[in-house]
């Protein structure tokens, strides 16, 4: 399985770059992209300052772009979207296939004083299920959020699914490089799957905190180990991934056939 991350900051209305990317994408034989999150829409401490005509303008036209995208180079799209509905704001990461477009409702939202999403967005709040899960070409992939990496229960779905890569959009900032690494690989490991991870670039300066995206999207391997890496500027990464190195993984670790025998 061919996929890339578009590792870009923020890209508001203009649609230049994706169309850029895409086309190499194509004409490199990539069957899926995934982009960071706060790409398509502005940082989360800004949307808070926009109306939600605005937020839903930016939604409806950057939807379309990737729609038109998906169809025309017969790729799967995976963008975190900001989107709205009944005059409410969601956090959400959409999956744009050539004839079909899905969301998935991010479902643990940071809430922390200085970056509350959970306040601010109108997602459910219920008991955890499974993230989307979908098939290209018999290769499985699950989608969720950056923040829902740290949590269990989010796993815990996918247990039964054999997952055979984990796409993860994220937003990390400040001086948190290290433990992200480290938490991917460490949840690679121990589920033996890919996680492709796109961490978005650029920043956003407040009056509490210069907040510094850095990049670092990468390719963890099933056995827990960096693969493929970039750094802090704007790149296209391209990565294989092959179904029969999930498998080895998990024969050679044993881990699912030991809780098996306990259920």
């Amino acid at each position: 399985m061919r996929a890339a991350v578009l590792q870009l900051s923020a890209q508001g209305m203009s649609s230049t770059k994706l169309y850029n990317y895409i086309r190499i994408a194509h004409n490199k034989g990539v069957k899926l992209l995934l982009l960071g999150e706060y790409i398509l829409n502005p940082f989360f401490k800004e949307l808070e300052t926009l109306s939600v005509a605005m937020i839903k303008e930016q939604a409806q036209h950057q939807s379309k772009v990737l729609r038109e995208l998906s169809s025309t180079y017969n790729m799967t799209i995976i963008a975190p979207l900001v989107i709205v509905k009944k005059q409410k704001v969601y956090k959400t990461v959409a999956k744009f296939a050539p004839s079909s477009t899905a969301y998935y409702q991010q479902q643990l939202l940071i809430n922390y004083s200085h970056w509350n999403e959970e306040k601010f967005f109108a997602n459910e709040t219920k008991a955890i299920e499974s993230p989307l899960v979908f098939k290209i070409d018999g290769f499985k992939f699950a989608i969720m959020s950056g923040f829902e990496l740290h949590f269990d229960e989010v796993f815990a779905q996918l247990s039964t699914k054999s997952i055979d890569c984990v796409l993860l959009p994220s937003v990390s900032t400040f001086d948190s490089y290290e433990r992200w690494k480290s938490l991917i690989l460490s949840r690679a490991f121990v589920h033996n799957c890919y996680i492709l991870r796109a961490n978005r670039i650029g920043d956003y300066a407040d009056k509490d905190f210069d907040w510094k995206f850095y990049g670092d999207s990468l390719l963890a391997s099933p056995n827990g180990e960096l693969l493929e890496h970039l750094g802090n500027k704007e790149e296209l990464m391209i990565v294989d991934m092959s179904h029969t190195d999930v498998i080895s993984s998990r024969r050679s670790w044993g881990f699912k056939e030991m809780i098996n025998k306990r259920t």
